[in-house]
């Protein structure tokens, strides 16, 4: 399996990928800062799980979820944003996400994750 973490935190990033080590063990984590660098991963090793945030510079999470399932329309998207509003969830899964979390995921949300996933 190949992820892909798309936050333009650098701490988000890290907290999401050691997450993702302690559940998913020895696996492929790819990491990107905005939705410009997402697509060209994607581009690059079509990933099969995205963690992407909504707020970040260059390109968002909101335009770069199509985009991304365009590329790779078997990928799963888990949207990881501070922004809980109903609306935010709505709007994300009828792009085409599978999940939308609050940060911070620790090792128990992600066990979830990808339990649902």
């Amino acid at each position: 399996m190949k992820y892909l973490v798309t936050d333009d935190s650098k701490l988000a990033r890290l907290s999401l990928v050691k997450s993702l080590k302690n559940v998913a063990g020895d696996v492929s984590i790819f990491q990107a800062t905005n939705g410009l660098e997402a697509l060209k991963v994607m581009e690059d090793e079509k990933v099969d799980v995205v963690f992407l945030d909504l707020t970040m510079p260059e390109m968002d999470g909101y335009e770069a979820l199509p985009k991304l399932l365009e590329m790779n329309p078997k990928a799963k998207v888990v949207v990881v944003s501070a922004d809980v509003q109903t609306k935010a969830k709505e709007r994300v899964i009828a792009l085409g996400a599978q999940l939308h979390m609050q940060k911070p995921i620790n090792v128990e949300k992600m066990q979830e994750i990808l339990d649902i996933l």
